[in-house]
């Protein structure tokens, strides 16, 4: 694990535009259940059995959120593209202008019209843009994913040299083409995720750990390097 760290670490640090891609995976150290997990909600749904009981807004950044922060702060992320609707990326500090939720955000309203997004509010149901509805931004089965979103996700997973996925199955549609498209334009693709991925043959490095255990270590190791170059000059 140590080496896969270091390549990690040494791969970020030379991206010229790393992007990452988080799934349910990222948020479980929050508290949050995934979906394919041994209690995950479609796991549990497959069994006859309620989905696990939990409360969005108790939810709070956890050490993967922050290091990605930190990556930020480090010019060392060039887009985020997640699946997870929990708020937790922008809770945590990202810039919004750096994220793209595929699946919407439970705190977040868009308009059906022109796509603005606004914070939720019960009683605020016209877009003060356009004069369309409002309406809740989370993305259900069969609804089309926002396509402002869709579209940025696409540009930066082409122009990504380094794709590092976080937390997610890959199994969910089209969420899932990003790190197919990344690959077909000659990016590095990292998966961590506890569970197996149809792209497990296909990327350059895999961590099966808890992105908890890899995420905040990498960060770490980028420190080291600013720091060893600092003392170098």
């Amino acid at each position: 694990m140590e080496k896969r760290i270091e390549t990690l670490t040494r791969w970020i640090a030379e991206a010229k535009h790393p992007v990452f891609f988080t799934g349910a995976g990222i948020s479980t150290e929050s508290g949050l259940p995934d979906f394919r997990g041994p209690d995950g909600l479609w796991t549990r749904q497959a069994k006859g059995l309620p989905p696990p009981k939990f409360d969005w807004s108790k939810a709070m950044p956890n050490q993967s959120h922050r290091a990605i922060v930190e990556l930020q702060g480090m010019g060392r992320l060039a887009f985020l593209i997640s699946q997870n609707v929990d708020n937790l990326h922008l809770k945590s500090g990202i810039n919004p202008d750096l994220l793209a939720e595929l699946h919407g955000n439970v705190t977040k309203l868009r308009c059906r019209g022109c796509g603005f997004k606004c914070d939720y509010f019960p009683d605020l149901t016209i877009c003060p843009i356009c004069g369309g509805k409002l309406a809740p931004s989370v993305v259900n089965f069969g609804d089309p994913l926002p396509e402002k979103d869709l579209e940025v996700a696409e540009w930066h997973s082409r122009k990504s040299d380094l794709f590092v996925v976080v937390g997610s199955s890959l199994v969910v549609f089209p969420a899932a083409e990003m790190p197919k498209i990344a690959l077909q334009s000659g990016a590095k693709l990292v998966i961590i995720n506890k569970e197996e991925t149809p792209l497990d043959q296909l990327c350059h490095l895999r961590f099966s750990e808890k992105a908890g255990e890899v995420l905040p270590r990498v960060v770490a190791g980028l420190r080291e390097l600013k720091a060893n170059a600092g003392r170098a000059a």
